[in-house]
C-alpha cells in the first residue's frame, strides 16, 4: 500500500492534469434535441454489502471523496438459467447482513446522515452463469418466470418506497429477457403503482441498443464495460479513441428515447489489460500484470471523454468495500491511484454542484 504522502502526491498530480481540460469541455453545446438532465449528475459507487453489521464510520471515507450516491444490491437466486423459480429474502435468512432489508436500511440511514443518496439495484444470482443468460424454454415457463420476477422486484420496490429512496433499478443485465417488451412494460407499470421515485434498468453494454421500453423509465441505465483498447498499457489517446467509437451510439439512443443515460456500473481492474475486456472478473485475470497506473488512466479517460456529454446523468463505479481490502487484482479504486483520480474529479464537481444551487 502506498504511503499517505505518495497518495496525496498522486491526487495533486491528477488534480492538476485532469481537472482543467475537463471543466473546459463542451460547455457551449446545445441541448435543444437532448433530454434534460435530472438535477446534478450522480457521483456514485457500487457499495459492497457487509457480511456483518457495520461498526460505524465505514461510509465516511467514501463521503470524503465527494461521492453523492451509492447503489446497494440485494440478491435473488435462480438455480438454473432456464428455471422459472426464484428465491429471495422471503425464502431464506441465509444471507449477508448488508443484503438483508435490515442491513440495507441501516446502510441507507448511515449514508443519508452524510448526504449520500441510495439507488436500490436488485440482482439475480444464477448458479454457474450470469443474468444475461437467463432464458426460458417454453412460453409457460416464461409466464412463470415473469410472475416470480414481478413478486421479487415488487418486494424491493416496497422497501424503496418505505425508505423514500430516490432511485430503483428494475433489473440488471437480463439480456435474454428484455426483448419481451410487453412483459418488461408490465413489470415497470406494476412497480410504478407502488413506488414513486425514479426508475432505471441496468442494461449490459451489449444490450442497451436493443431495449425498447426505455420510454417507460426515467433513465437509460448502462453497465458500461465497453472494450476501449486492445492489449496492454494503452495510452490516454488510445482510451479516448475507444470511447469515441461508442459515444455516438449512446448519444443516438438518448436522443431517440429522450432520456438521459446513467452508467449503472463502470469499473476497471488494476491490471495492464484492464481496458481490453473490462467485464472480466479478477479470478479470470490471475496471470495479468498488475498496474494501478492503467486503472487510473481508464478512470481519467472516462471523465475526460464522457462526463460532460449533455445526455450523461452520472456514474456508479464498481466497486467500494465498507473496509478496504488488499485483494489483487480487484476492481475497487480504494487506496490506489484511481481513487485519487475519482476523488479529484468528484470533489470538484461537488463544489460546482453546490455553487449552482
Amino acid at each position: 500500500m502506498m504511503s499517505l504522502k505518495t497518495n496525496i502526491g498522486y491526487q495533486l498530480l491528477y488534480s492538476c492534469l485532469l481537472l482543467p481540460p475537463l471543466l473546459a469541455c463542451s460547455a457551449s453545446k446545445t441541448n435543444e434535441t437532448l433530454p434534460s438532465l435530472d438535477g446534478e449528475k450522480h457521483r456514485g459507487v457500487c457499495w459492497v454489502a457487509s457480511p456483518n453489521p457495520l461498526l460505524g464510520g465505514e461510509l465516511a471515507a467514501l463521503s470524503e471523496t465527494g461521492a453523492s450516491h451509492i447503489s446497494q444490491t440485494p440478491f435473488g437466486w435462480q438455480a438454473d438459467i432456464a428455471a422459472p423459480e426464484l428465491r429471495w429474502e422471503t425464502h431464506t435468512d441465509k444471507m449477508w447482513w448488508g443484503e438483508s432489508t435490515t442491513g440495507l436500511q441501516a446502510t441507507v440511514d448511515s449514508a443519508a446522515e452524510l448526504g449520500l443518496r441510495s439507488m436500490l439495484k436488485p440482482h439475480l444470482w444464477v448458479r454457474g452463469s450470469w443474468p444475461g443468460e437467463i432464458a426460458m424454454k417454453t412460453e409457460t415457463d416464461w409466464k412463470r418466470w415473469f410472475h416470480n420476477y414481478k413478486e421479487f422486484i415488487l418486494y424491493y420496490a416496497q422497501f424503496a418506497e418505505a425508505n423514500a429512496l430516490p432511485l430503483l433499478c428494475v433489473g440488471t443485465e437480463l439480456e435474454k429477457t428484455s426483448h419481451r417488451e410487453n412483459d418488461g412494460r408490465a413489470i415497470i407499470a406494476a412497480v410504478r403503482e407502488i413506488y414513486s421515485g425514479k426508475l432505471t434498468y441496468a442494461a449490459n453494454f451489449t444490450e442497451y441498443e436493443k431495449v425498447r421500453f426505455w420510454d417507460a423509465l426515467d433513465y437509460i441505465g448502462v453497465q458500461a464495460y465497453f472494450p476501449l483498447a486492445e492489449g496492454s498499457d494503452p495510452d490516454l489517446a488510445q482510451l479516448h479513441r475507444g470511447w469515441e467509437k461508442v459515444l455516438p451510439t449512446l448519444d443516438k439512443v438518448s436522443r431517440s428515447f429522450q432520456k438521459p443515460i446513467l452508467f449503472t456500473e463502470l469499473g476497471y481492474c488494476d491490471t495492464r489489460d484492464a481496458a481490453q475486456e473490462p467485464w472480466l472478473w479478477p479470478n479470470q485475470r490471475k496471470n495479468a500484470t498488475l498496474s494501478q497506473e492503467i486503472q487510473a488512466r481508464c478512470y481519467q479517460a472516462f471523465f475526460e471523454a464522457v462526463w460532460d456529454k449533455p445526455w450523461f446523468q452520472g456514474v456508479y463505479f464498481w466497486k467500494w468495500y465498507p473496509r478496504s481490502r488488499d485483494r489483487v487484482p480487484d476492481f475497487s479504486p480504494q487506496n490506489k491511484l484511481a481513487q485519487g483520480v475519482m476523488k479529484a474529479f468528484f470533489r470538484e464537481q461537488a463544489v460546482s454542484a453546490s455553487g449552482s444551487r
